[in-house]
């Protein structure tokens, strides 16, 4: 049913160099170039990922009470996702850690401050 998320960014270049590594090892690579953004996916038919520098020109800015989560296939990956989103420059908003009872979750927040976390199930 999801086609797409697009987050905001202020650094286009910063964005997909942290977006192209963080990604890369869960299989995602650059779908789309778009001149003002990107987008990240494993395949055209399946969701994808886009940052984009806003269409009226005002500054990028996370909005409140959003967040994109990003489905890993196991709890060991999302602990290893958790931590190379940190080592790339992104910050904590919740160490990787069980969240209820089949809910396994890591959050943090891109350069440009979007929320993101990285969960598995099961």
């Amino acid at each position: 049913m999801l086609a797409y998320v697009c987050l905001g960014t202020k650094d286009l270049a910063r964005a997909t160099a942290y977006y192209d590594a963080l990604l890369a090892p869960m299989g995602g690579k650059m779908l789309m170039d778009f001149g003002r953004g990107r987008a990240w996916g494993t395949a055209p038919d399946q969701p994808m990922l886009s940052l984009i520098q806003p269409f009226d020109g005002q500054p990028a800015h996370p909005g409140n009470g959003m967040m994109t989560a990003l489905l890993c296939s196991s709890q060991a990956q999302v602990d290893s996702q958790y931590k190379l989103a940190l080592e790339l420059g992104g910050t904590d908003e919740g160490p990787a850690g069980a969240r209820g009872e089949g809910f396994y979750a890591g959050y943090f927040r891109d350069p440009d401050g979007n929320k993101l976390c990285f969960c598995a199930f099961g």
